[in-house]
């Protein structure tokens, strides 16, 4: 099928399935995307894998193709490159949904922050970079709905086409700065990521304020948040689509004991009071009952005694951070995270070989900064 624009084929069988992976095995180089409908069903599933080449593009549905191990060994082949713009996510999709691993990642939105570019988003950066618009009105689509209009895949076809013109722009600049070497090892640990950044524990650990509440809050926190997600699978809907957040904080903080109590907090609406007040109520009573030795407890970071030698030695690198980043254009977490900078001045190296140990520290960051940080804390740390 084609568009105005840009032709593409949808791939709804085994036997297009099975050419298109004859075609990308030629290939130097791809450019992929996904869709998926995270905002629209309690479990994110990939809806459409979009795969472009300099000459044809892809649009893989994977509602009727339940196997894509036909197309497994192209994304595990080095000698192909595979290029995504923000694939941090993507990367754990393909794995989770088709157990496909992705090696020879090239990551644009990395490159583009190595680069010192203001714009990361892929939108923004096609304008400024290749003069492409690019509309983004079907990006918070229900994409596992079918069939899909011709109108988003119009649209799901321009996330990839546009990709590779875009990569071998930034790994001409990379190559002339000497920093492709740097997004290359990124790209490469990148490509590694394979447990849901969401993880395991209490749902309260994955919740924005929750370390300020006090422990009667958290127990309220967690049961809510608890109650909310039954509902949100028993109606296969994002949480979100439950019950917000912002409500939900509000009753952590103040604990309603009653729906007067209730209808004095912000963000909850008479409706929701009136659909979700008497549970709301009972699980906030069920935590204000939990004896003081059963409510949780925020983890707290293990701080260190604050030695003085440390703390010079963190402000020292920091100005040398800033400094360094602003001379190479770039935003300084490039150049150094927080977490690294504390690593380092707690060992307070005598030699780049005592960086070895840094959990995280990258082998380009050894390399470039080792020796100048080294001398830098002896001399003054």
């Amino acid at each position: 099928m084609n568009t105005d624009r840009i032709p593409y084929v949808v791939v709804k069988d085994e036997s297009t399935l099975g050419r298109m992976a004859d075609e990308l095995e030629k290939e130097p180089a791809i450019a992929v995307d996904l869709e998926a409908d995270s905002l629209f069903h309690y479990r994110e599933q990939v809806c459409l894998l979009q795969i472009s080449t300099p000459s044809q593009n892809f649009l893989v549905d994977p509602f009727v193709l339940k196997d894509l191990s036909l197309i497994s060994p192209i994304f595990a082949n080095p000698r192909v490159q595979k290029v995504f713009h923000g694939a941090d996510n993507d990367i754990r999709a393909l794995y989770r949904d088709f157990r496909i691993e992705v090696n020879a990642l090239f990551d644009t939105q990395i490159a583009a922050r190595f680069l010192g570019n203001g714009e990361t988003g892929l939108a923004g950066l096609l304008k400024e970079r290749l003069g492409v618009l690019v509309d983004k009105k079907f990006q918070k689509k229900d994409w596992s709905k079918r069939p899909l209009p011709a109108q988003m895949l119009d649209y799901a076809v321009q996330d990839t086409f546009y990709l590779l013109g875009l990569s071998r722009m930034f790994e001409k600049e990379l190559r002339a700065k000497n920093r492709l070497s740097w997004v290359k090892e990124e790209c490469e640990l990148l490509s590694k990521v394979r447990q849901d950044p969401r993880g395991n524990g209490p749902l309260f650990l994955r919740f924005k304020g929750a370390s300020r509440l006090d422990n009667r809050g958290l127990a309220i926190l967690e049961s809510i948040l608890q109650w909310r997600d039954q509902k949100a699978r028993q109606r296969n809907v994002p949480p979100f689509k439950v019950f917000g957040n912002t409500p939900i904080m509000e009753i952590a903080k103040r604990k309603p004991r009653s729906e007067a109590d209730l209808e004095t907090l912000p963000g909850l609406s008479t409706g929701q009071i009136k659909k979700f007040g008497t549970s709301i109520l009972k699980r906030t009573e069920q935590a204000m009952q939990l004896p003081e030795a059963e409510l949780p407890m925020y983890p707290k970071n293990k701080r260190r005694q604050t030695d003085p030698t440390v703390s010079r030695r963190v402000k020292v690198l920091k100005s040398w951070r800033t400094r360094r980043a602003k001379e190479m254009g770039i935003d300084p977490s490039l150049v150094c995270t927080n977490a690294q900078i504390q690593s380092i001045a707690l060992i307070s190296p005598l030699g780049r070989e005592d960086l070895a140990g840094i959990a995280g520290l990258r082998t380009w960051q050894k390399k470039l900064f080792g020796s100048e940080i080294c001398s830098l804390l002896q001399g003054g740390g």
